[in-house]
């Protein structure tokens, strides 16, 4: 797959363990973090919220930014602050107001998602795409082997000195990525272009090029569809990363340290369908897929409200049938969202699909935090119910597909 990818879609990829090897470690973390430092429920929900809400203003001008700046640079320097800078502060983090601080400096990391969306895509045949977005699939899968090492951490320092460590690993780490995957990237023509087009546009000009792209999203049934299932899609995703890690710990009062391996079971089984089973995987068959891993995904949603205290067998199947339902979907998916989106409009349609997405998401921190505070197995039930809703959106977009072949063999 890697051979078929070439230019900055290379440069983008051969950079991303760096990035996703740190990240892994802590990531199942993060909550936990932030609980143990006293930050509540609640209070995790409202700094989850507070970054989302924010994020759909860097979402809105990271179009503009994009286009004005060119992919590359807007990538470096709001990866620095966004991530690097961040990072810092979560490595020293000591109460709620370092979390909020942190979640404000983040909520910038959708200028460079925009960025670096375009860089990946832009100079990329549609049709392998989806190898793009399986290779990346791939490096988060490795990069979740070495969770465990995050455990081991954990187990020797405790948690909180054990973060502080590996938050300032990942800025260090991160911040070499972003300098090194600078050098080996170029700006595409179409970058260079809209840079030229943008110099004499201003921001409230630009403003008038988003209302014309969201009435012609607005007016494409199917565009509206495809971005209905990636927002329902992105906020059960969010209520995952927000809750999943807190429930094992402290509903099912699974040992903080041991959390890191539910990772690396999830990494081994991604492998295991990504060298055995996806390859017999046809892409015209990308909805159906879509479909089948949703499927997969509310099953383990189930199995784990239903496991009881201190149960480790059942979280083990639960996080295989999720990294079933994630290998098989996510590049689909993905792939059928870049593919929807016009090359020229690109940077301003997907940052309107950011804006989009969280408002849908933004208010998932507070109603998660709501839904925990009544009953530990509450957010998982709200995810259920959006798969199962990414599951109705895809079917209708089948049905819309068999119909227009069928039209057209009519009007053959």
């Amino acid at each position: 797959m890697f051979k078929k990818i070439q230019g900055n879609a290379r440069g983008c990829l051969i950079y991303e363990p760096m990035f996703i090897l740190p990240y892994s470690m802590l990531s199942m973390y993060a909550s936990v973090y932030m609980f143990q430092l006293g930050v509540n429920e609640k209070q995790i929900g409202l700094i989850t919220s507070v970054g989302l809400v924010l994020q759909i203003f860097t979402s809105f001008i990271s179009g503009y930014l994009t286009d004005r700046m060119g992919r590359r640079r807007a990538l470096l320097y709001y990866d620095l602050l966004g991530w690097s800078i961040a990072a810092l502060v979560w490595a020293v983090s000591q109460n709620f107001w370092y979390f909020l601080i942190a979640a404000v400096l983040n909520s910038f990391l959708r200028v460079p998602n925009t960025a670096w969306y375009c860089l990946l895509v832009e100079g990329t045949d549609p049709q392998d795409r989806s190898y793009v977005f399986r290779v990346l699939q791939l490096i988060g899968v490795i990069g979740g082997l070495f969770a465990p090492l995050g455990g081991l951490l954990v187990s020797h320092f405790t948690l909180v000195p054990a973060m502080r460590i590996m938050y300032a690993v990942f800025a260090v780490s991160v911040t070499i990525m972003f300098i090194a995957r600078n050098f080996a990237t170029h700006e595409t023509e179409i970058g260079i272009r809209k840079r030229k087009e943008s110099k004499d546009i201003k921001l409230s000009d630009n403003f008038k090029e988003y209302s014309t792209a969201i009435q012609a999203i607005l007016s494409n049934r199917v565009l509206l569809m495809v971005f209905g299932v990636y927002m329902f899609f992105n906020f059960q995703t969010t209520l995952q990363n927000t809750y999943l890690s807190i429930y094992l710990v402290d509903a099912l009062d699974i040992n903080d340290a041991l959390i890191a391996v539910f990772p690396a079971v999830s990494s081994i089984a991604m492998l295991g369908l990504m060298f055995f089973v996806i390859p017999r995987f046809h892409e015209r068959k990308a909805n159906q897929y879509i479909i089948c891993g949703f499927a997969l995904t509310i099953l383990s949603k189930i199995i784990l409200i239903m496991t009881g205290t201190g149960q480790i067998a059942p979280v083990v199947i639960s996080t295989m049938l999720t990294a079933a339902g994630s290998i098989i979907a996510s590049p689909y998916l993905e792939s059928v969202v870049a593919n929807s989106i016009d090359d020229e409009q690109r940077a301003k349609m997907f940052s309107i699909l950011q804006v989009l997405i969280l408002l849908v998401i933004s208010p998932s921190g507070l109603i998660g935090g709501w839904a925990y505070s009544i009953d530990a197995r509450l957010p998982f039930i709200l995810m259920i119910a959006s798969l199962a809703a990414s599951i109705v959106l895809v079917a209708g977009l089948m049905r819309r597909e068999v119909k227009g072949r069928q039209q057209g063999k009519l009007s053959v």
